[in-house]
């Protein structure tokens, strides 16, 4: 049995006040944090014999990165990607001094497999949801990468499999798990700034470049595999890996980038689940034959409690088509109240007045769930059964309101959407929800997946 360590209440407050010194957090909110983890079960990895089975597909930057936090956890028994260079880089990554994980092409290849007992889905985002359905369908356990889907429809079928199959989901909106975003939302939905008005949220811009010519498939890429359910198109290095997301056969640009993202945590802080009205406007047109997302926009929705929420890329006194650093003071999120203002993002929380953070929150507060690791979280969910952070309605509700701005960008009209119904309605409304799906090419369709 694990014993309890005691600690006297200065070397708490000792601790408390390095932790705030060193993030920025406010004393009491550091205070009530460490005071709750003290007295919980923490985080932890598996013991030898608890380390479920995980299956890597979609073998990036990001894949890596995913799968090197859940190997804390469990065992990387396999890895999957269309690129057989990237599959064997991820292999060998996580190799050990007695194994290493069996490479695929095909994921529903590793999913036949009885070792596998959780899924890592990086790929790019049309392929996202065919993944988690056949994973859900072969009781595998999900942490999907944002956006969870590529379309409204998408979201609608992965929440019903989901929880018919009953499989944990976590999506990888890992800003749910960060201290100062939570910090944020808990003071919003307090009223601490008094009643919220408007949220803006900063993104990066887009690439604006073009035209592409094609090029030959380089060796060990299935390129047919790849597209998947998009149109047939000529191998172009530019629309495969690192920048596919600026193709809107694969992906939304800056909305569904950053701002699946930021968007998550504008939901988070309104405490709804969707707008009521969309409208948005590209600001420059692509270049023929070049990526075909906005590189840069401006959204503006209307929420049913009158909040409004701004979404912009590429500040006013930038020059159009700079791409903003992550960590930018521009890449974040500004929630404005009658009384004042908040500003956060991954790095830092500033407010119109110190003691909107440094007072405590007392009495009947509002608490928000949470949570500090978010892969740890995900692989608690797995051992208890119960909802992680970021689970699948709510992944599903985050990522509506990136297609809903994409679907404005597309028709060129201020839309109403009704969140309840899942559908737009009043004018406009018949071309919009022909946006709600998309044409999926054969046989990469439903079917593909089981």
């Amino acid at each position: 049995m694990a014993k309890r360590i005691h600690i006297s209440r200065r070397t708490f407050l000792g601790q408390c006040t390095a932790v705030a010194a060193a993030t920025g957090l406010p004393l009491w909110f550091v205070e009530r944090e460490l005071s709750a983890a003290a007295q919980g079960a923490p985080i932890r990895p598996a013991s030898a014999t608890d380390r479920p089975g995980i299956a890597l597909v979609g073998c990036g930057g990001m894949g890596r990165g995913d799968a090197k936090s859940a190997s804390r956890f469990g065992d990387i028994v396999a890895v999957c990607d269309v690129d057989e260079s990237h599959a064997a880089a991820a292999a060998q990554q996580f190799a050990g001094p007695d194994r290493a994980p069996a490479q695929f092409k095909d994921f529903r290849k590793v999913l036949e497999r009885r070792d596998v007992d959780v899924i890592v889905n990086a790929t790019p985002d049309h392929w996202h949801t065919l993944i988690n359905l056949a994973a859900a369908a072969a009781k595998k356990d999900i942490y999907a990468e944002k956006p969870l889907t590529l379309t409204i429809d998408e979201g609608k079928r992965l929440v019903k499999a989901v929880r018919k199959e009953r499989v944990v989901l976590q999506t990888g909106t890992q800003q749910r798990s960060n201290k100062l975003f939570r910090l944020a939302c808990e003071l919003v939905r307090n009223g601490r700034i008094g009643k919220l008005t408007q949220v803006t949220v900063y993104l990066p811009a887009g690439l604006r470049e073009g035209p592409f010519e094609p090029v030959p498939v380089p060796p060990g890429l299935d390129w047919d595999f790849w597209l998947g359910q998009a149109p047939r198109e000529d191998y172009l290095k530019e629309r495969c890996h690192q920048t596919f997301r600026w193709w809107f056969d694969y992906s939304g640009g800056p909305v569904t980038d950053w701002g699946a993202h930021h968007n998550d945590i504008a939901r988070w802080a309104i405490g709804e689940d969707g707008p009521k009205v969309i409208e948005a406007k590209a600001i420059g047109e692509p270049i023929p034959g070049g990526y075909t997302t906005p590189p840069a926009f401006e959204s503006t929705l209307t929420w049913g409690n009158g909040v409004k929420q701004v979404v912009k890329t590429t500040p006013d006194d930038s020059p159009f088509g700079v791409a903003l650093k992550p960590d930018g003071q521009r890449n974040g999120v500004r929630l404005e109240g009658t009384d004042g203002w908040i500003w956060v993002n991954r790095s830092k929380i500033e407010a119109s007045n110190l003691d909107m953070l440094d007072a405590p929150l007392t009495g009947a507060a509002v608490r928000l769930e949470v949570s500090d690791d978010h892969m740890g979280n995900f692989f608690d969910s797995i051992r208890t059964r119960k909802d992680p952070m970021s689970p699948v309605e709510s992944g599903h509700r985050s990522a509506t309101v990136g297609h809903l701005i994409v679907i404005a960008l597309r028709t060129g009209r201020t839309l109403e959407w009704n969140a309840s119904d899942e559908k737009f309605v009043g004018e406009g409304a018949r071309e919009a929800n022909a946006h709600l799906a998309r044409r999926m090419r054969k046989p990469y369709d439903y079917e593909f997946a089981g």
